[in-house]
């Protein structure tokens, strides 16, 4: 066996099979609404996705709730795209339905403050349907999807990317852009460019949520572990081990402790049985947070500090009675100029993630970088007034 710890390889030249107006990298809840508020703008765009489903943790992770896109107090704060996905999350029927007065109000009929505020404005939905649906949402709108490629490089020249390069059963290739959208999940794109990162130092605890049949409960999510919300004590897992999903080494074990976890879990309650099957398991990594960009500025929603940039609320899915503003500086990179991001790689310090990263608030980052990156690409530059015209034009809500 060659010990040789490092290899040469020659140079090669890439094909460059595409020139695009807008890249975004990622098909999680971030990407869709990217790729879609990039179309809709009358640009040429293409959505590069690692896998061969849309919706990331919130298709293949199982993550299937739809937090809420109101503040608690009955006043609706997502609007636009975000609005637009929890709809269709429910348009063929929910796991877990809409409140029925969200229900009524979300198609334009009166109700009561009063009773908006008893239930927050949130579903559990299917994975697989809502994917497809977004699929063709996204098709419809006239973006190009490019299944099973990973980004493993860029070219960049006077601070800004010309060129991503991908691997996938074509082979190495790359694509010529204009503006990019680091919608990874990990800011891959933003480490390929030289663009400056930051990682989440308190690591992720496990989670290992899978879909089972039970005799009274037919195709139920089983949420083990880390969890938006409260955990069953049946469903605790060790709390004490940290998993950061930055190498391979690192998801690898995360995703075995995981099965072996719910492996457990299903068995307890017997072998497989006809009233007892075990429906669906994560086909990624459930882990939340691990690397994000550094924008001109880090958003931290706890702090006075004005937000004088807003494009878009965020809800608060832990506390009720609260919304926060996005700032579009903690969208866009410090230091490569035609690079935003959007969803859980966004620019926020570590106590701000955990509002930051879930669903309502990747459509809200996302229709925002999407909007941005087809009109220019120069973010720092691109008139914050403009951008939030345009966004309100969209049903983006800004204030209440």
């Amino acid at each position: 066996m060659d010990v040789t710890t490092t290899i040469y390889e020659k140079g090669k030249n890439i094909p460059v099979v595409g020139s695009y107006d807008v890249i975004v990298a990622g098909g999680g809840i971030a990407g869709i609404s990217a790729a879609l508020a990039a179309a809709e703008e009358g640009k040429k765009v293409l959505l590069i996705e690692k896998e061969y489903l849309l919706g990331g943790l919130a298709t293949l992770g199982l993550v299937t709730f739809f937090l809420p896109v109101c503040d608690g107090n009955g006043n609706l704060v997502v609007g636009g795209i975000g609005k637009r996905l929890l709809e269709l999350s429910y348009s063929h029927g929910a796991e877990t339905p809409l409140p029925e007065p969200w229900l009524k109000y979300l198609n334009g009929e009166k109700v009561s403050k009063s009773s908006l505020k008893e239930n927050r404005a949130e579903c559990r939905y299917n994975a697989g349907l809502f994917a497809i649906l977004a699929e063709r949402l996204l098709i419809d709108a006239g973006v190009k999807i490019a299944y099973g490629s990973l980004v493993t490089g860029a070219t960049v020249k006077r601070n800004k990317i010309t060129h991503l390069i991908v691997e996938n059963k074509g082979g190495r290739q790359a694509y010529a852009v204009c503006s990019v959208v680091d919608a990874t999940g990990d800011s891959d794109v933003a480490r390929a460019s030289g663009a400056l990162t930051a990682t989440f130092g308190a690591g992720n605890i496990l989670a290992a949520w899978y879909y089972r049949n039970g005799k009274n409960t037919p195709n139920d999510v089983q949420t083990l572990g880390f969890c938006d919300g409260t955990i069953k004590k049946e469903n605790s897992l060790d709390t004490t081990k940290k998993y950061y999903g930055l190498t391979e080494e690192d998801l690898s074990e995360q995703v075995i402790d995981s099965h072996a976890s719910l492996l457990n879990h299903f068995l307890k309650n017997g072998e497989l049985t006809d009233t007892h099957t075990l429906n669906a398991v994560a086909t990624i990594p459930q882990i939340r947070m691990t690397r994000r960009i550094v924008g001109k500025t880090t958003l931290d929603i706890y702090s006075d500090k004005k937000v004088t940039d807003c494009v878009g609320l965020i809800p608060d899915w832990k506390k009720r009675g609260v919304s926060y503003k996005l700032p579009y500086s903690a969208l866009y990179s410090a230091n490569v100029k035609n690079l935003i991001a959007a969803g859980r790689n966004i620019s926020v310090t570590d106590d701000s993630w955990d509002v930051t990263r879930v669903i309502p608030v990747c459509a809200v980052s996302g229709e925002a970088a999407g909007v941005a990156a087809a009109n220019t690409s120069d973010f720092a530059k691109y008139p914050v007034k403009e951008l939030r015209k345009k966004l309100i034009d969209r049903g983006v809500i800004l204030k209440i």
